[in-house]
């Protein structure tokens, strides 16, 4: 069990912090490009210490091409959250069902 739940929850913790890495600094456009940058790779070292474990262990469980796709709606779903709530842009009905298609498609890579 603990090898199919731990990385699903380290690739939800390192999503977390790659979504505050790469558009975190959106919402401050008035600080310099370079301290932006800066910013957002210290907050991506988070996302490794995350990313590489949750691979690592997640390999037991899941084929990497499972990992990449589960890695890919958590992206999703953290970043739907992450835009309404920390950007102040909540997303469209096109975008939700744009992000269905995507899930969709995702629960192929999961069949025999």
């Amino acid at each position: 069990m603990t090898a199919r739940l731990l990385p699903i929850l380290l690739l939800l913790g390192s999503n977390i912090f790659m979504t505050f890495a790469w558009y975190g600094h959106l919402k401050y456009r008035a600080a310099p490009l370079l301290v932006a940058i800066l910013a957002s790779w210290s907050i991506a070292f988070f996302e490794y210490t995350l990313m590489v474990p949750a691979n690592r262990i997640g390999n037991a469980a899941y084929s990497v091409v499972q990992l990449k796709t589960i890695q890919e709606i958590l992206t999703l779903v953290v970043f739907a959250g992450f835009s309404a709530w920390f950007l102040g842009q909540p997303l469209k009905w096109n975008h939700y069902a744009a992000f269905a298609l995507i899930v969709g498609a995702a629960f192929l890579m999961f069949k025999e």
